[in-house]
Parts: structure tokens; sequence; C-alpha cells
């Protein structure tokens, strides 16, 4: 039986389905997973769109060929961890990414190689069409293919809503990291990430994803079935519990930055106790939704609600990166996530 998975991951939306999977299967056979992320070798080209992203703009180029690759395995292993399957991951920078796969696979004993079937060309990242052809052709392991194509709108909108959940998870498993690691230490937490991190769930979450969640899941919902009355309006009080849980984080924080010497640690250990509850509170909120709203609204939407709620939620991917007004935020969750490598 199959005991480690190595799973590739790449920047296309086709790799929150094959986690998923990945995920699915390990939990079943009490299995682990390596994720792994193969970095374009831009350095050893001057041709391509990432020669020309870094020289037209290095921070861009910062972000899509660095902070990337950890954005993307902290995604992952969030889904991992939200099923209590036990993961770790790798990156490394690959001008054969089909090699670079195998030679992860080996170095980390994995038994198992667990990939997509295809994958998309002309993006910084990896092309899975004929790397995974590679993989199995040379790998020398098991590889289990994951069979992909055209998803309906149903299978887009919650693979949507599930990715900024582990976006969310990502940021909170960051935060919890720093600040274990502050007080093992005994030093100072950096305020301005944990600021960063605030500024995160207020303008991410807060103002964002739970609203569009109320507006177009949760009412259509509604109107399909009284069946969830009550688990809407519980997870209705919890949106407007999760703001009050960020005001007080925000506090926490403010506190601990105008902290003297001697008060430091225990405003570190008051934020962290806080951080740990509301990550409790977080956990219990995404697992109420994933595991009853989703399913019930599969149940009971139809085609045009589905239809309806892909558009919704596809207009503002994680953390809302469609336009020059979100840059900002694709380079806070950068920031923050990267804390966690």
């Amino acid at each position: 039986m199959y005991r480690h998975l190595l799973v590739p991951v790449d920047d296309t939306d086709l790799a929150i389905e094959v986690i998923g999977k990945a995920v699915a299967l390990a939990r079943a056979l009490g299995a682990r997973i390596t994720f792994f992320h193969a970095l374009a070798d831009a350095a050893g080209s001057l041709r391509g769109e990432a020669e020309v992203l870094r020289l037209a703009s290095p921070d861009a180029y910062d972000y899509a060929v660095l902070g990337k690759a950890r954005e993307l395995l902290s995604k992952a292993e969030a889904a991992a961890r939200a099923h209590e399957v036990p993961c770790d991951s790798q990156h490394a920078v690959a001008d054969k990414p089909a090699q670079a796969i195998i030679d992860a696979a080996r170095a980390s004993g994995c038994d198992l190689i667990f990939m997509a079937s295809h994958g998309h060309r002309g993006r910084i990242g990896m092309a899975f069409a004929s790397e995974t052809l590679a993989v199995l052709m040379n790998s020398g392991l098991p590889v289990l293919v994951s069979s992909t194509g055209e998803r309906p709108p149903a299978a887009r909108a919650i693979a949507i809503i599930r990715d900024e959940h582990r976006s969310l998870a990502a940021v909170m498993h960051a935060w919890m990291h720093a600040l274990s690691l502050a007080t093992a230490s005994g030093a100072a937490p950096d305020t301005a990430l944990m600021r960063a991190i605030v500024s995160y769930l207020k303008n991410f979450p807060a103002a964002l994803h739970h609203p569009k969640e109320e507006e177009h899941l949760f009412a259509r919902l509604r109107e399909r079935s009284e069946a969830c009355a009550a688990e809407l309006d519980e997870l209705h009080r919890q949106h407007e519990r999760d703001a009050q849980w960020i005001a007080t984080l925000a506090q926490r924080v403010e506190e601990l930055a105008a902290a003297d010497a001697a008060a430091q640690p225990a405003a570190t250990r008051q934020l962290e106790q806080d951080v740990q509850a509301y990550a409790r509170f977080l956990w219990d909120h995404m697992g109420r939704e994933e595991g009853v709203i989703l399913p019930a609204a599969q149940a009971h939407l139809s085609a045009d609600d589905w239809q309806a709620i892909d558009s919704a939620f596809a207009e503002n991917r994680d953390p809302g990166f469609g336009d020059a007004a979100d840059h900002e935020y694709r380079r806070l969750f950068s920031r923050i996530v990267n804390l966690a490598g």
C-alpha cells in the first residue's frame, strides 16, 4: 500500500482539483504527501515571458518566479492539514520539470507520484501536458494520473471557494508559526508582519469572501431549500463574529507594538492565545461550509444558480488579483506565506 505521495502543483486552476483528490487519496490510505513545485529556470535563457517580466517589472518577477512557489505550496499544505494528512513541501529551479519531479520523488522516498493529466502552457509555472508523459516513461515509480477535463460551473465555483479557504488557512498557519517561534525564542514578533496579516483578514475574508458567500451562495440556497436555514443563520452570525475577532486581534497587535521590553513577552503570549482561538473558530466555520453547505448546494441548486455563483467568485480570485488596484494584495499574501518557508 502506498505510504508517501509526491504531488506536483502548478499555478493553474487544475491544481486545485488535483490537490483535493490527492489529499482524499492520502487520507484514505493513511499516507503522507510531499507537495512539489518546479520553478522555471528563467535565468538560463534570455527568451520567454519570465525574462521579459524580470526586465520590465522586477517586483512582479520576484513574486511570479520566487514568492509564487511558497504561496502555491502553502495553500496545498493547508488543504492537507484541513484533513489531518501529514505533509511537507519542496520546490526547485528546473529547466526540465519532469526530471525535477522524478528527482524530488526519489530524494523524498515517495512510493507514488500523483499528478494531473494535462495543464496549460504559456504561463510562468509548470506545463503538465508533456511533462506527465515524461514522468510516466522515466520515473521508475508508480504514477497515478488524475483524469481532468472541462469542469462545470458548480465544480469551478466550489473549487474557488475551497481555494480561498486554503488561502486563509495558509495565512493563519503562517501567523501561528511566527508567534510560536517568537514565544519559544523570547524575541519580539515582527509587528509590521502582524499588521499585514490583520490587513489581509480585513480586506479579503471580511470584505470580499464572506459578502460574496452571503449574497450569491447562501441567498440562492435559502431560496431553493429550507433544510439549511438554521445552519445558514449560524454562518451569518459567524461572519459577524469574524469581524469582531479581527478587531480584537488588531487591538492585540497594537498592544504588542506599544509594549516595552518588560511587557512584550506577556503581550506576545496574549496575541498567540487569541490567534489560536481565532484559528479554531475559522476551522469550525470553514468545516461547516465545506461539510454541510457545499454538499447541500450541490443537491439543491440549479445549473443557472451555479453559473451565477461561478461568475461572481471568478471576478475576484483570492485575493482579488484581477486589476492593478489589487496588486498589493498579491504581494501581501506572498509576503505572509513566505514566512512559513
